[in-house]
Order: C-alpha cells, then structure tokens, then sequence
C-alpha cells in the first residue's frame, strides 16, 4: 500500500482525501464511489486531510461498518469494495478501495435522487447524457459503433470503400460476407454505425468537419475574421482526405537550397497532422448530437479538436504519454481503419505526432469531459523558423501530406476518364465526397482549364483539356 507522501505525487483522479465520514451527508463522498465504479476503480482514504496529513479516526472499525451499510444502501447496483486499515504517524486510517465495475452505470441513490457520477480529472462530476450511454453500452459488453441502425445495406453504395481497400490489400471485398464479419451489418441487411460511417452516401450527421484558417494568432479579427474554411459532411475515408487536403492548401513549405538541390521544411509534419487526424476520426464521441470535428489553422499552430473526452474520464494533460494505456471508444472503426492501412493496430498515435516533431517543438494534448484537443506548432512560425536568407525561400501548400489518400481532384479526375457523361450528383456517389465538395472542385477544374462540359449537363460529358 503505498504511503501519504507518495499520493501526493501519484495521480489525483484515482483518489480521494476525507478527514472524516460524514454519515448525515454521504453523497460528498458516495458520488465518488459511483465515479470510481464507472470508471477504473479508486481508493478514497478516511482519516486524512485534504492536504493529505493524516488526523485520525476515532473508530476505525465502526467507520468500516457504516461505510459498508451506505455503500450497500445507496449505490446501485451493488459495487465491489474493499476495506483496510492502517496506522500512520500514529493514527488510524482506514482505507475503502472500489473495484471499476462491469454492470455500469452505478447510480447513487438519495435525496429522492438517482445519479450517475464519473471521474474528470479529480473531481466527481454528475454525469451529461453521452456518457450515461456510453457506460449503458459499456454494461451490456457493447461499443456505441456497432450498434443497429434504421438503414438497409441496399439503399446505399461503397464505391470508395471497396476501391481503397482493394487498393490497400489487394483484395476485393466480398458482399456481405465480408461487410458482416467487418462488424458492418447486423444480420443480412441492416448497417451498423459502422457501416452506415463508411458508405458513400453516409446518412450520420455528425460525420463531420468544419475547418477554418484563421487570421492571427486567435479566432476572429479587426479586419478579417477566416482566410479560408469549408464545412465538410461525408464518410469518414472522404472526411479524412478532404480535411488533409484543407490543412495542405493552408500551409507553407520553406526550403533551402543545397549543392545537389534544396531541402523542404513544411510547417506541419505530414505524419504528424495524418496521425492527428486519424485520431480524431477513431476515438471521436459519435453520440454527442450535433457534434463535429474541428480543424483550426492559425499562424503559429494547428489545432484538432474531437467531440468526447478520455473514454475513461481522465485528463490527458495530467498523464505521461508513453504511460497512457490504450481504450478504444470506437474499437470497430479503428479496426477497419486499421484494414485500410490508415493507422496501426497498436496505441501509438500520440508517440508517432511526438516523434514526427523535432526536440524544439514539441506537440501538446488536452481533454475535458467534451472534447479532446491536439495542437501542433507551425515550424515555419516565429522562434521555430529556419532564418530568412539568399538561400532560402517560401512555397504554399504542403506537398505530400495525403499520405497515400486519394485526394479529391483526382477522384474527380478518375471517374471522368471513367465515365466522360457522368453527372456532379453521381459524381458524388461514385467518390464518395458530398455534393457541395464535388461543385467546387468542378468549379475549379473549370476556371483553371482543366476540364470543360461539352453538351448540356443532363447529355452531355466531360472533357479533360490538360
């Protein structure tokens, strides 16, 4: 058991200081052992003040018994509890351990009241509707990805799904066989989360990105509030490219020349922003209504904020990185994530956007309750930049930063050569971008006499000039 001197240096979310049991009052300290059993488990430590010196109690054994009957009493269901004394400097404490349980959520019961109660940082807090049905989910041995939805397999398409695979494996994938043990269908016919996350005309509203580059150093300004942004609404293969593809156009790359050429500097490593990204996309909280993924570019950073905080309500700025132990929220979409080669099996998304930074700039991560932040420094900013000189110069937009991902001019491009009379709203389906994404770059393509309709738009098709 470890001592007072070494908790006050081991982590606070996994436990709590009472100088006393407060037998008229117990929610001030039951809300923590409905917390500790929804989470990871914890010890609160009777006996001990806040600041962690030990005062005493009087009785430790008729403490342990009325700690047992309100345990027994108002938590629900029933948690498993272990209760040991010991002497320190003297004095009696007695400490009461909570097991994380498996039949979440753990309510208290009082006051006319039923709550659920979950760890943030170091604090008990009620908990919002999202988490409520995460630990119902968590009860039943089920993640929130695989649950049934209203849709059919039928009514939808997965062109780019089924292309970026074969792509990837060099495999075909095989219908529904494959579709079913993927954890895309429950049954014959009806889409999971999962499956309705990944085809082309991708019914989840909150399959979402907003991106904006900012003017400055913050959000808003005197004069202009965003240089650029776009809102996109997609799959997530789609969602990915196109959020790439934003923070590419919304860089800058300096070089230096050498004596066998010149050596590029990109503001943003390219493995560093793909690796946030991905995370963003696999362990979002999907749950949380009308919530999305946002990507803010500034001058000096880039921020990635995803809605959910840590699965197991800890701070992620309170732990060692290399420490964290890895829980999937979404376990199914980081597996086909993983099948299509965009991110490793393996925990190690936070160590690769470390390690893709050199020692001077070092990536920095934040959650709360709601949401998990990733900032990465502009290495082309300020103190971090190489200095100005003859030799050096300036070029926007990151080469390179797709990281094998199809962007989406060149599924344009290819469903054309394809298919010269196809229309933008099968344009949409057959590379699964949105609508809105599909007229822009079509718009683009024009103006830069890259293509050009011949005909109507109902009969006639579509001609690449260069």
């Amino acid at each position: 058991m470890p001592t007072l001197n070494q908790l006050l240096i081991a982590e606070a979310t996994e436990y709590e200081f009472k100088s006393e049991l407060e037998v008229k009052h117990p929610k001030s300290w039951l809300k923590t052992v409905s917390a500790f059993a929804n989470g990871v488990g914890g010890s609160i430590y009777f006996g001990v003040s806040d600041e962690g010196v030990a005062v005493g109690l009087p009785n430790a054994q008729k403490t342990a018994e009325q700690i047992s009957e309100l345990v027994k009493a108002r938590i629900e269901p029933a948690v498993n509890i272990v209760l040991e004394s010991f002497r320190e400097n003297d004095k009696d404490i007695l400490r009461m351990q909570i097991e994380g349980g498996a039949n979440t959520p753990y309510y208290y019961t009082g006051d006319g009241n039923k709550i659920v109660y979950y760890r943030i940082g170091n604090e008990s807090a009620s908990a919002p509707a999202s988490i409520i049905n995460e630990l119902i989910l968590k009860g039943r041995h089920q993640t929130a990805d695989v649950l049934a939805t209203n849709y059919k397999f039928q009514d939808y398409s997965y062109t780019l799904f089924e292309a970026t695979y074969k792509q990837k494996t060099g495999i075909a994938v095989e219908r529904p066989k494959d579709y079913k043990s993927f954890g895309m269908l429950s049954g014959d016919e009806t889409l999971t989360f999962v499956g309705a996350l990944f085809a082309d005309q991708c019914p989840v509203y909150q399959s979402r990105v907003f991106c904006t580059r900012w003017n400055g150093l913050k959000k808003g300004g005197l004069y202009v509030d965003a240089l650029d942004n776009d809102e996109f609404q997609s799959n997530a293969i789609s969602l990915l490219a196109d959020s790439l593809k934003f923070v590419r156009h919304n860089s800058s790359v300096k070089w230096k020349k050498t004596g066998n050429g010149r050596i590029e500097m990109p503001g943003y490593p390219s493995e560093a922003v793909h690796e946030a990204l991905v995370n963003a996309f696999v362990h979002r909280d999907y749950m949380i209504q009308g919530s999305e993924i946002h990507v803010d570019m500034y001058d000096d950073r880039l921020e990635i904020v995803s809605p959910g905080g840590m699965p197991d309500g800890k701070r992620i700025q309170d732990l060692n990185i290399d420490d964290v132990f890895s829980i999937r929220r979404n376990p199914v979409i980081c597996d086909i994530f993983s099948r299509l080669k965009l991110m490793e099996r393996r925990g190690s998304g936070l160590r690769k956007i470390i390690d893709g930074y050199p020692s001077n700039a070092v990536p920095s991560f934040r959650s709360t309750e709601q949401s998990f932040i990733v900032t990465l420094p502009n290495l082309n900013y300020g103190a971090l930049s190489a200095p100005n000189g003859d030799d050096v110069g300036i070029d926007n937009g990151i080469v390179g930063i797709d990281n094998g991902i199809e962007d989406s001019v060149s599924k344009i491009l290819n469903a054309i050569v394809a298919e010269p009379e196809i229309t933008q709203k099968r344009l949409s389906i057959a590379t699964g971008l949105s609508v809105r994404t599909v007229a822009r770059e079509i718009k683009n393509l024009r103006l830069g006499g890259v293509i050009r309709r011949v005909g109507s738009d109902r009969s006639g098709y579509w001609e690449i000039i260069k």
